[in-house]
């Protein structure tokens, strides 16, 4: 037990003297979004005039990647060589594509975001792996989402080409539904591939 507790308190001790830095940067690039998919089935009704009554009409539907971009910044607290804290705030234009059989009202849904993420960055030599959770409030739409908010998790990995400048891919998935219609009940799922540079990073 005392062993433990040694082990403990040097590992503390070494996290309080380890020499914490901040650095500012930007990221940017492509978004390929879309919805959950659902069980893909839609019913709907279409009047006969000649029988004058009502058939029900079965279609199909899925949706499909809307690709366009994200830009954002943040704060890179290296708390450890193997450990960061990073903040971002990002604008984020995001949607779907609708590929359809049968019913056609619409063939693509666009939103855009502005949100924050708590980023937890895991350092191995020049790559890093990421994880954390995300808050997007909605700027731009074209059509009403069941909130004008959404909550959500957001993973990746990234790759230091210098020590300023790098490459990563994520993907982000909501936890709440943005759309809630006769195609049922779909979240949001981005993927994310772009580049980054800190100033002044310290390693």
């Amino acid at each position: 037990m005392k062993k433990i507790y040694f082990l403990l308190f040097a590992l503390i001790s070494g996290l309080s003297f380890a020499q914490v830095t901040f650095s500012l940067g930007v990221r940017g690039g492509a978004n390929f979004s879309h919805f959950t998919q659902g069980n893909g089935v839609e019913k709907y009704l279409i009047y006969d005039e000649n029988t004058h009554s009502y058939d029900e009409i079965k279609g199909s539907y899925k949706f499909k990647n809307r690709t366009d971009f994200y830009i954002g910044f943040f704060g890179n607290i290296r708390l450890t060589k193997f450990y960061a804290l990073q903040p971002e705030f990002n604008y984020s234009r995001q949607g779907a594509k609708v590929e359809s059989i049968g019913r056609n009202d619409r063939d693509e849904y666009k939103i855009s975001y502005f949100g924050t993420q708590l980023v937890n960055k895991f350092y191995f030599k020049n790559f890093n792996v990421l994880i954390g959770p995300t808050i997007d409030v909605v700027v731009e739409k074209d059509f009403d989402p069941s909130y004008n908010f959404d909550l959500g998790i957001t993973a990746g990995a990234g790759y230091d080409i210098t020590k300023n400048f790098g490459v990563e891919a994520r993907i982000k998935h909501g936890f709440l539904h943005t759309i809630n219609n006769y195609q049922g009940k779909h979240a949001n799922v981005v993927f994310q591939a772009g580049v980054y540079y800190t100033f002044n990073l310290k390693k």
